[in-house]
This record gives structure tokens, sequence and C-alpha cells, in this order.
């Protein structure tokens, strides 16, 4: 503490903020660094498209020299219409730039490879020769011990249903761009985030992931996190997550959506299938939530990476089981020409696999300023009034008495009720506590 002149031991969460912040630290000069306020990039909209060109760039292995990263920026200055205040793009500009976001030297690394990588029959052995150099415990969530928080991109900061709050006030991971789509940046935060973790929990993992233009790891400084980035044309075939997590999640997402539709049409709504953005956010996490990690662990089994003897856990009677239900709303549901459950979780508009390389002009869009509220598609759900503690347990009171404890599934729900109540009166009680304390008369 001597040695930093600190007053007091940082916390660990203080410590894992700055390590997550090295890249912006190490960008600021001195006078920077004693400032208590630190100086806001001038040009946000620029540093972040040009950011997002110069990964694209790298994910195709495209060569990029000093001086033609600044006549980018400059083209990208006149069609953010910037005047003025068009930066002069000199060297201590670009320095700062790559310093901030990272970026080293640029030099060739030749003409990208995946025209020789698209045969999974030619690359499965080397494939599989990378991933032995590793135990299956450090293949990161094999096992499926550890799921990441899921960040969901939406079109607007605040968007209505938000109430004014921003994501990470109602304790979601989020970002927002016009597009709402994944950026080279978002991952990279995204990836920094979850090496940060890694290093909280001293290991050392392998990341498997698509070739997605975005997905550029080139120059991050990880130390605990190595990135493995399946060829071309081969992810449908051996990636986990297309092996069964994806459709495992959206099975549960499915779920909540037509159970409250069935509410909604017993309840005579217009639209029983109307949703605000909240609620779906809210049923993706607990949808996530729900996926075990015996189903994680069976869809890496079945991509066929791994020859190694791994635990067989076969919960195929739980995804079915999931299946029944969902054909059993859909037939509670007034629809003359019910669709399939794999129409319904795979819907045509969900095939087209957003790969492909994002235009100049998207890039503008995706950095453009997202602080209004979203204009389109911004409904709010009806909402009920607020109910009082005491309403709210009568409730609980009415659905408990209903049970029939010689049902299993019933002391189920008997089980889940009860923690509800006990929640609810353990708040109220600590409530009520402080309500006396500040209003006590001294």
């Amino acid at each position: 503490m001597q040695e930093f002149k600190l007053s007091k031991v940082p916390t660990q969460g203080t410590i894992s903020n700055i390590l997550a912040k090295r890249q912006q630290y190490e960008s600021m000069d001195s006078t920077e660094l004693t400032s208590k306020r630190q100086r806001a990039v001038k040009h946000p909209e620029l540093d972040n498209v040009l950011a997002n060109w110069v990964l694209q760039c790298q994910a195709r292995r495209v060569a990029l020299s000093g001086d033609l990263i600044k006549e980018k920026a400059r083209q990208f200055a006149r069609q953010l219409e910037l005047g003025e205040r068009t930066p002069e793009f000199s060297n201590g500009w670009l320095a700062k730039f790559n310093i901030r976001h990272g970026f080293k030297a640029q030099k060739s690394y030749g003409e990208s490879g995946s025209a020789d990588l698209d045969a999974i029959d030619r690359n499965m052995p080397t494939i599989k020769e990378k991933l032995q150099s590793y135990s299956l415990q450090d293949i990161y969530n094999m096992d499926g011990s550890h799921k990441m928080e899921p960040l969901i991109i939406g079109h607007a900061q605040r968007p209505r249903a938000f109430n004014r709050k921003s994501g990470e006030q109602l304790s979601f991971y989020y970002h927002s761009n016009a597009k709402a789509w994944m950026t080279g940046l978002i991952f990279r935060e995204w990836l920094q985030k979850m090496d940060q973790q890694m290093q909280d929990a001293n290991r050392k993992v392998l990341l498997l992931l698509d070739n997605a233009p975005s997905h550029v790891v080139r120059d991050l400084p990880l130390t605990n996190v190595q990135v493995f980035l399946f060829p071309a044309n081969t992810t449908s075939k051996i990636q986990p997550m297309d092996a069964g997590i994806i459709a495992a999640f959206k099975r549960r997402y499915r779920r909540f959506q037509l159970q409250d539709a069935i509410d909604r049409d017993e309840q005579q709504k217009a639209d029983i299938y109307k949703v605000d953005q909240l609620i779906a956010m809210k049923w993706a996490k607990a949808a996530w939530n729900d996926i075990s990690s015996k189903t994680i662990a069976n869809c890496f089994k079945h991509t066929g990476l791994f020859e190694r003897e791994t635990q067989k856990n076969e919960v195929g009677s739980e995804e079915q089981d999931i299946e029944n239900e969902l054909k059993d709303a859909i037939n509670q549901l007034p629809i003359s020409r019910p669709m399939s459950v794999h129409e319904l979780i795979n819907p045509e508009e969900e095939q087209q696999v957003a790969h492909e390389e994002i235009s100049d002009e998207d890039l503008i869009k995706l950095s453009s300023s997202q602080d209004q509220e979203e204009e389109e598609d911004g409904e709010v759900m009806d909402e009920n009034p607020p109910m009082s503690t005491k309403e709210k347990l009568n409730v609980l009171h009415s659905c408990i008495s209903f049970l029939d404890l010689s049902n299993p599934n019933h002391v189920i729900a008997h089980k889940v009720l009860r923690n509800i109540q006990f929640e609810i009166r353990t708040i109220e009680k600590k409530q009520t506590t402080l309500d006396r304390y500040f209003c006590k008369e001294y």
C-alpha cells in the first residue's frame, strides 16, 4: 500500500475492473492518468466504426498499413459528416487509436485460408490433434459446469419496455446498435470479460468458436483463454452449439412463449403473441439458465471431436419431455392449422446465418448513437397494478390450497410456492425493520 500510496487495500472487484480496462489506461498520457476524470474519446462513433472495420479486415487477413487506416478514417469522417470537427489523423492519433483497441503493427498474413479448409473430413484430424493437447476439463464448458451470462444485443440502449433504465440496472448483460448485430468490438469485450472470469477462477481453458467475421482475437492480451476457431464450412457439423445446445435453448424459450400465449388467450386478449423486449429477455435468460450441464456435455459428445472416453450423459428424455410439452401447448392454442414443433423451433427466417461481411454503410449504422428510445417494435406490455405484500401472500395461499399433495408434481409446486412465500415475508420483515429504525423519535 505504501509503495502505491494507497489509503486502503483495493477490493478484488476494483482490481478486476482495472485489469479489464487495461488497454484503455495504457492509451492515456500522464496528464490523463493523473486526472480525476478520464478524457472521453472525442469522436466515439468514428472510433467505433473504424475499429470494427479494422477487426473485419483482420478476420479476412487483409494487410493494413497505418496510412490505409488513416485514409479509411478520413472516409468514415466524411460519411459521418464531422466537418470542422474532423481530427487531423496524425501519427499520434493513429498510435492512440491502436493502443486503445489493442491493435499492433499490421503485417500481411497472406491470402485467407478458407478455400483450403472447407472439408470436414480433411480437417478433422487436425482439429482432433489440437484438442488432444488439452485435458477434457480444460476444454471450456465441455462438462457444462460453467455458463457465461447471456449477452443480449438489441436495437436501442433503453427501449420503452426498460422504463428508462439501462440493461445493467435490470441485471442484464446488454449491448445495442442499430442492427442488433454482434460486432468485433462487442465480441472482444465479451471475450476479455470471460478471460477475467477464468483468471479469477485460476483456470486456463480452450474456447471453441465458429469463424464469424466478428470473432477476431488477434492482438487481444488474453492470459487464461485460448481461442480455437473452427475452419470455414464446418461449424454446422462439429460446433457444440450447433450440436444441440441452441436447439435446447430454443425449446425452453418457445415453452415460455406458448405458455404466455395460452394465458393471454384465456384472458381474451386481442393479440395473444404480443410480448415486449424486456419480457422476451427475461425468458431468454431463464431458458439459458434452465439448460442442464448434462445437456451441454451430451452435445459436446455428439460432435465426434473427442475420441477419448467422456462421461455419457444421455438426456434425450429431458429434451423429448419439453418437445411433448410444446406439442400440447400448440394444440391448446386457437390455431386451425398448427405448425410442427420442428417448424416452431427452426423457423425459416432463422436459417440465414449472419456471417456475411458488414458493409461500410452498415458499420456506420452499427456505430451510430442509440441514446434514444426505440421507435419501432417498442411496444410495452399492459402492466397490472403493483400488488401489496398481503395481496401476494393471499394469491400464493390460494394456489397452495388448490394443490393435491398426493400428486408428486403438486408436491414440487408446493415446495416452490412455500419458498416464494418465505422470500416475500423475509423482504417485508426487513423493510418493516428499516422503516421503524428511520422513524424513531429521538
